[in-house]
């Protein structure tokens, strides 16, 4: 079989694909791209064999039809060196040798059958089907995914939760230390159901999200959820077990408000957290009328520094540490202009939210403070 392609749309689309190849595989095929024909419609697979994605593009002059797995690295590398041009693909059906032609030299490698590829796991029976915007899942996806973990003994929370209703859908991401909770009113599901999407296929869906205009299909049964966009669909196996009960651990009490110019204050963090011990990376904040003092120290370098940004704040005056890079990383995670810290005390959670919420949507961030020694 053959056919022609632009050298630039095959790169995209294999570089799309070929996120979910693993760095280090024992099995030998995964480390290929599948490249299935059909009339003038080329479908690229790939597999790591647990998340699988697939797109397609439109080819020229097409000749035959079949299946051939290809080394996605020596594809890439030799891809990426092309300017914009016309390539061709000649694919021996017997021994399954590809010889790709560009204006000015041709190149020869070997490929696999097709046939031994492994299948794309097929729509289960019964699943459950939404559609949301494409940009509504990026952004979704980007407020919550960062406070995901990295924990073998709760897989649980690696990844995201999708938490469906009838009138909204909630997206839920916990690493013990951190909470976010990103509510979308424009979204709805047939029934209450949820799934949890791991943190792999979700950093795909973050990168091959963004130039997608149309809405995304989201599909899930009982193991696999399923992402359909464009001509592209990624599906994964879903976490089992159960989420912890996230909205039982969001304080419903905390009277003290501190309005500030989110971007005020995420310089002054940075400031201040490259003088904290780097052990802990601990930030104080201690509040006052209308301040906030920012401070931490490394003792055994004799390293401190503080620094005084002014705040709308009517309470108690009270003293709060938190750990700075988790505290800088979820104002980063804020879009409004304006950030509200919710407080009880320092030893209760604090909640961060934005001072106005975007249509239709509401975003809540939960902190677990560090002990203060003095």
């Amino acid at each position: 079989m053959k056919f022609n392609v632009s050298s630039s749309k095959l790169f995209a689309q294999l570089q799309a694909v070929s996120r979910v190849i693993p760095a280090k595989t024992s099995i030998a095929i995964l480390e290929d791209v599948l490249f299935d024909l059909q009339g003038n419609l080329l479908t690229l697979t790939a597999s790591d064999g647990e998340t699988t994605i697939r797109t397609s593009l439109e080819v020229e002059n097409a000749e035959g039809a079949g299946k051939v797995a290809s080394g996605a690295k020596l594809l890439l590398d030799t891809l990426k060196e092309f300017s914009e041009q016309p390539l061709l693909f000649e694919i021996d059906d017997h021994n399954y040798g590809v010889n790709m032609t560009s204006a000015n030299g041709s190149y020869s490698f070997v490929g696999v059958a097709g046939q031994e590829y492994p299948e794309m796991p097929v729509e289960e029976e019964g699943s459950n089907a939404f559609q949301m915007p494409a940009q509504t899942l990026l952004e979704a996806i980007n407020k919550t995914i960062f406070c995901t973990a990295d924990d073998e003994l709760r897989p649980v929370m690696n990844g995201i939760l999708f938490d469906l209703a009838q009138d909204h859908i909630t997206l839920v991401a916990t690493d013990a230390h951190r909470l976010v909770r990103y509510i979308n009113h424009a979204i709805s599901a047939p029934e209450a159901q949820s799934f949890i999407l791991p943190k792999k296929p979700a950093l795909i869906l973050r990168a091959i999200l963004g130039k997608e205009e149309e809405d995304a299909t989201v599909s899930f049964g009982q193991k696999n959820a399923r992402f359909r966009f464009g001509r592209t669909e990624i599906v994964c196996r879903q976490i089992e077990g159960r989420y912890p009960n996230y909205n039982a651990v969001i304080p419903q009490n905390n009277q003290n408000e501190v309005m500030v110019d989110r971007q005020t204050i995420i310089n002054a963090c940075k400031r201040v957290a490259v003088f904290a011990n780097s052990s802990t990376s601990l930030l104080r904040l201690a509040i006052s009328e209308n301040q906030i003092k920012l401070s931490a120290q490394d003792i055994d370098y004799s390293h401190s520094a503080e620094e005084t940004i002014s705040c709308n704040y009517n309470g108690m005056p009270m003293a709060i540490g938190f750990k700075a890079p988790f505290f800088i990383e979820i104002l980063q995670a804020v879009t409004s202009k304006d950030v509200l810290l919710r407080l009880a005390d320092p030893a209760r959670a604090g909640l961060i939210l934005p001072s106005e919420d975007e249509e239709n949507q509401e975003l809540l961030m939960l902190l677990m403070p560090m002990l203060l020694n003095d």
